[in-house]
């Protein structure tokens, strides 16, 4: 059953965190639930970027929720350490929207030395998420969304060059660390079940939109627009976080994409197709096991 921004409910009284939200997708997402009544924190790395995002979205809200700033570097875990820890002084939170990420860069290397597509969209948000846990536990039905990619599909985890040092093929590192995205978010939902927990982990992906992920493709600006034009815009690429993050109907372990060709593109969001690798339990318990080792940070969830 398809989801449309009409379905998304009213957030007043909720605060959501959203990371990577200064622009693009996440700024979309931001905006939308602000514009709902929720209490947003724009978890971002440049501060004046995110202030700017800030007046935007303050120009042009409805409902009158709260839009702040949350500094955050994925690329550093002593960063994430502290902004869970100033995020964990917030009343309430209910939402945890991980859509950050870094799209096919020039080699680099950041925590524990791995790779940064992997250190950041995987490892910096395994530890920031792990750090929240008991504060989104204080919630009824707190929610966790991992945003993932189409890119996933193909995509295998090798353990064994997590740092790039025996090649570095941007492509394959994206699609690796974005299958650890959906392994995270399903394995993390099955340990919360194992654990009583009322917090759900759900993931989704936004189609082929247009964002600011491409800056590292060459041609990326003229082809983003391309994307806008022909598939998805960046607020057509939030609608399954969205629905991850608000649909009433939305269950723990499921995965949301755009109900458009093949998955690529559409105003409306519903299930969408993992891979049998994303579906691998095996897996996902090591690529647990040694996130915890990488970043120092340790869920404290058994395995389910």
């Amino acid at each position: 059953m398809s989801f449309t921004s009409a379905e998304i409910p009213l957030q007043a009284g909720k605060t959501a965190i959203v990371t990577g939200s200064n622009t693009g997708i996440g700024f979309a997402i931001a905006e939308t639930l602000a514009s709902k009544g929720a209490r947003v924190l724009l978890a971002c790395r440049d501060g004046d970027k995110a202030a700017e995002a800030i007046r935007k979205i303050e120009g042009g809200k409805e409902q009158g929720g709260e839009v702040e700033y949350l500094h955050l570097d994925l690329e550093n875990i002593a960063s994430v350490r502290e902004a869970a820890e100033t995020a964990a002084k917030e009343n309430r939170i209910d939402l945890l929207i991980n859509n950050a990420g870094v799209m096919m860069p020039p080699f680099s290397t950041a925590t524990a030395g791995c790779e940064l597509q992997f250190a950041v969209n995987h490892l910096g948000h395994f530890a920031f998420t792990s750090l929240l846990l008991d504060k989104l536990a204080e919630q009824d039905g707190a929610r966790v969304v991992m945003q993932s990619s189409l890119a996933h599909r193909n995509a295998d985890i090798d353990f064994d060059n997590l740092d790039g040092s025996q090649g570095y093929d941007k492509q394959r590192f994206y699609g690796q660390s974005k299958l650890a995205n959906l392994l995270f978010a399903n394995e993390l939902d099955r340990r919360l079940r194992k654990a009583g927990s009322k917090t759900i982990a759900l993931s989704s992906h936004p189609g082929i939109a247009a964002s600011e992920l491409m800056r590292h493709i060459k041609g990326g600006q003229v082809f983003s627009s391309v994307v806008g034009a022909v598939l998805n815009t960046s607020e057509q690429g939030a609608m399954p976080a969205l629905q991850a993050a608000t649909d009433p109907d939305a269950k723990g372990g499921e995965y949301y994409g755009p109900y458009g060709f093949m998955e690529t593109r559409g105003s409306e969001s519903g299930r969408a197709v993992q891979s049998k690798r994303a579906q691998d339990e095996d897996l996902a318990r090591r690529l647990w096991d040694k996130s915890v080792e990488l970043t120092g940070v340790d869920p404290g969830l058994p395995p389910a």
